[in-house]
């Protein structure tokens, strides 16, 4: 485990490696921050992860405040209350410490605290991330204790706009956070069902990615060994909560693959992305539940890819169907649902969901092109178990 520990600038500053996590006090003083705002999740925000590093920070002399007012899929709300804390604790920078929905609603936070324009006039559509005044922004330092979203190394936030029930990303180039603080340790005590559907999210990502038609080597490459570190690692993760070496694999492969998804996502999160507004499922899980029926119904475009992935990964049958296979059988393994109707998502819901799924900003980068109809099939795949190609 020695060797796993480095300092990178890939996209951003990421110091990564077991214990690092101490060092949050020391790098708050060089970046000249007096006075963070922690935020975290609710579940996190009494166990010692976090009690140890308020404590470490006041011990340090920073004045460090704490915010936890956030939910899993998190709405408008819990992003205008952090903006609250900000300005009257008088802070200087936003301390993101958690999964994914403490990460995303971290970032929007510091966006927000220096703009006058509501929200949702910064979603990722045009140009509209140039209205944002710049000189706002606070610095924003990640903390991920999940190895699932990538969200620490991301420019952006996804946030539920409880008006329409959609999710929606807020962009902008500088909400990447400058410095993320990768400290595996903090996963070890994340349930076996987490792991898993966190898990399964980075391989979306990673997957996702590599699917994409849009022309990244740089981003196909990083997608490729992400894919490849989850294979070997998520099932021991799963099975070997305690096994330092598996986690620090999946907080790697997790932070690539939210790297590998600048070439584009697809179908997999335009599917997923309402099911979580509408019924607050996780996301993670929903990605894996519907990848294999995504994977299938994009057969025809992916063919060439899926061995070339094969024969990377290893796999004794180097084709399409060796790959599907192999994510069939990586879900059964560590516990995931086998469709849409196990987390209550019934085929009748198909028709309410196909608008939401074919506007979603992820449909651009799907192998192929989709319509309204396409995706309300879709989901009666997903939910009726059926792993069809498109028509």
């Amino acid at each position: 485990m020695t060797s796993l520990r480095g300092n990178w600038n890939y996209p951003t500053l990421v110091r990564f490696g077991a214990g690092r996590v101490a060092e949050l006090p020391a790098a708050c003083g060089e970046l000249g921050l007096k006075a963070p705002l922690l935020v975290t999740d609710p579940g996190l925000v009494a166990l010692p992860m976090i009690t140890d590093t308020v404590a470490r920070c006041a011990a340090a002399g920073l004045r460090c405040g704490l915010f936890a007012e956030l939910q899993g899929n998190p709405v408008e709300a819990n992003v205008t209350a952090g903006v609250h804390a900000f300005r009257n604790g008088r802070h200087d920078a936003v301390i993101a410490f958690g999964g994914g929905s403490a990460l995303d609603t971290g970032k929007a936070i510091a966006l927000m605290v220096g703009q006058t324009r509501p929200m949702w006039d910064f979603e990722d559509r045009e140009d509209w991330y140039t209205r944002v005044n710049v000189a706002g922004i606070a610095p924003t330092i990640a903390v991920p204790t999940t190895a699932g979203t990538g969200s620490e190394v991301g420019r952006a936030s996804v946030i539920t706009d409880v008006r329409d029930h959609t999710k929606k990303i807020i962009f902008h180039p500088k909400m990447q956070p400058i410095l993320v603080i990768a400290d595996p340790e903090l996963t070890l005590g994340l349930p076996p069902h987490v792991t898993a559907a966190v898990g399964m999210d980075a391989l979306s990502h990673n997957l996702e990615a590599y699917c994409s038609p849009f022309y990244h080597p740089m981003a196909e490459g990083i997608a490729l060994e992400g894919t490849r570190l989850i294979k070997e690692w998520l099932p021991i993760a799963v099975q070997e909560g305690s096994h330092l070496e598996a986690r620090a694999h999946m907080m790697v492969a997790s932070t690539m693959g939210a790297t590998a998804f600048q070439k584009g996502l697809g179908a997999m999160h335009s599917l997923s992305h309402p099911c979580s507004a509408h019924f607050n499922t996780h996301h993670g899980l929903t990605n894996a539940v519907v990848m294999p029926y995504v994977l299938a119904w994009n057969r025809s475009a992916l063919q060439g890819k899926m061995e070339r992935l094969a024969a990377f990964l290893g796999l004794r049958d180097r084709s399409f169907d060796g790959v599907l296979q192999w994510v069939l059988g990586l879900r059964k393994d560590i516990g995931i649902p086998a469709t849409l109707a196990d987390l209550k998502i019934s085929a009748d819901q198909a028709a309410a969901l196909a608008q939401q799924a074919f506007d979603d900003p992820s449909t651009g980068g799907n192998p192929l092109p989709m319509t309204v109809a396409g995706f309300a099939q879709l989901y009666r795949n997903c939910a009726d178990g059926r792993l069809e190609a498109a028509a």
